[in-house]
């Protein structure tokens, strides 16, 4: 009887995880995972847990639990990366971590002895990339909202065009004053799992503002300054790394620096063919065929293959063959390209179509659930209230309804539906 019980935990502790905006399909493979970070108590306590940021007393109301007790229990979770402690100026508000960005990353950031790294390392591949259920409940609708998006290099940038300041690195280092330097996830989760060693340093997942507060405080990462922040900038530019973070344009909290080896966005984007794992830059690398000699340096240093070298329609049947670069559309605007093309034919312009970056984490979230079919928990948070339940089945099943979700995701009504709900929360 207690092996069914400790089953059905699980059961509910996976049910419970995907209700984030990040969906977790049920697998054999997650349930692995699942049994190997959270013990019994902890996955207890999760399931019990509000599916919005909670101060400590609401958390300790809502699950009947003594607050000295109920806090030493949460700040060890937020340790193991379980639960996130968000500091919103007053107080500790507690979130239960998402997949990505939450307990993948910071499990496989964290360090120590006698934690069973190569084990996580074997289960997280399998669960995201082993099968299509992981992709599919996140992308398989053609989503467009992703927790990520491409940075564009600066450096690699037509001369005449002009980007906004959340789409320039250095922009968004200039205007924040605390910076965290970690270990890179996916380049420790490649390390254990065997891979050929990378070139570019374990350490260089870099966190700004609350964020950088986040990893500190809880061990995942070191205070570096702003000095350092930059050197890391100019050293991933100089290593043809791909920069990305957060997909929102207000108080952004991380800068990643992707290799194509390792990232495991990058390996969705190629795997998939789906370049919304990771949302595009708004601009697109273009080619000058005057210029293009045809040396493929481009499509080498593409982390996601979107560069074909083609015969151009100008050779003859007296001339040789010559080869062109060809930009699919999977491009992510990053920019590596441009930034090892030698004769400068490669550069970066505007995308003809518009690409939605959210305004910030609220709106990011809340579009994110709409899409994934989460929304009604966040509106309804309670789950141990059987009244909220029934509010949620029934608003859950109301909001995924094709027609609703497509007018709610409009141009016309998306703005609209945004502030209703920013005015509900405030």
């Amino acid at each position: 009887m207690g092996h069914l019980a400790g089953k059905d935990l699980y059961r509910r502790l996976g049910a419970r995880l995907d209700q984030a905006p990040i969906r977790t399909p049920w697998t054999p493979v997650f349930a692995q995972l699942l049994r190997s970070l959270y013990t019994p108590a902890e996955a207890e306590l999760i399931i019990r847990l509000p599916y919005r940021p909670a101060t400590l007393g609401r958390i300790a109301a809502i699950t009947g639990t003594d607050e000295r007790a109920l806090q030493k229990i949460l700040e060890a979770l937020c340790k193991k990366g379980l639960v996130l402690d968000i500091w919103d100026g007053h107080e500790y508000r507690y979130l239960v971590s998402p997949l990505v960005i939450g307990f993948f990353e910071f499990t496989m950031m964290r360090t120590g002895p006698d934690l069973p790294r190569e084990q996580w390392a074997e289960l997280f591949q399998a669960y995201m990339f082993g099968d299509t259920a992981f992709v599919a409940a996140n992308f398989g609708d053609q989503q467009q909202i992703s927790i990520m998006r491409s940075l564009p290099h600066e450096a690699a940038l037509d001369e005449y065009v002009e980007i906004l300041d959340y789409e320039k690195a250095s922009a968004i280092i200039d205007e924040q004053n605390e910076f965290s330097l970690g270990l890179c996830s996916c380049r420790h989760e490649k390390h254990h799992l065997g891979h050929a060693p990378c070139r570019t340093p374990m350490a260089t997942c870099t966190s700004m503002g609350s964020g950088a507060a986040f990893m500190i405080r809880n061990g995942f990462a070191r205070a570096i300054d702003k000095s350092e922040m930059r050197e890391i900038l100019a050293r991933s530019q100089e290593q043809g790394l791909t920069l990305s973070t957060d997909n929102v344009r207000r108080d952004i909290g991380f800068i990643c620096h992707c290799c194509g080896c390792c990232c495991n966005l990058l390996q969705g984007v190629r795997e998939t063919g789906y370049p919304g794992i990771l949302v595009t830059s708004s601009c697109i690398a273009a080619v000058d065929s005057d210029t293009c000699t045809g040396c493929g340096l481009c499509a080498k240093a593409c982390p996601v293959e979107a560069i074909d070298l083609i015969e151009s329609a100008e050779t003859t049947a007296a001339s040789a063959p010559r080869r062109k670069a060809h930009i699919r559309s999977i491009c992510l605007g990053c920019g590596v390209c441009a930034l090892r093309c030698p004769t400068g034919a490669l550069r970066l312009h505007p995308r003809p179509q518009q690409v939605l970056h959210p305004e910030d984490t609220f709106e990011r979230v809340i579009l994110q659930a709409l899409e994934r079919d989460t929304l009604q928990t966040l509106l309804f948070d309670n789950p141990n209230s059987r009244s909220q339940a029934f509010m949620r089945a029934l608003v859950g099943g109301f909001l995924r309804l094709s027609p609703v979700k497509r007018a709610l995701l409009s141009d016309r009504l998306r703005s609209r539906f945004l502030t209703v709900l920013r005015r509900a929360a405030a």
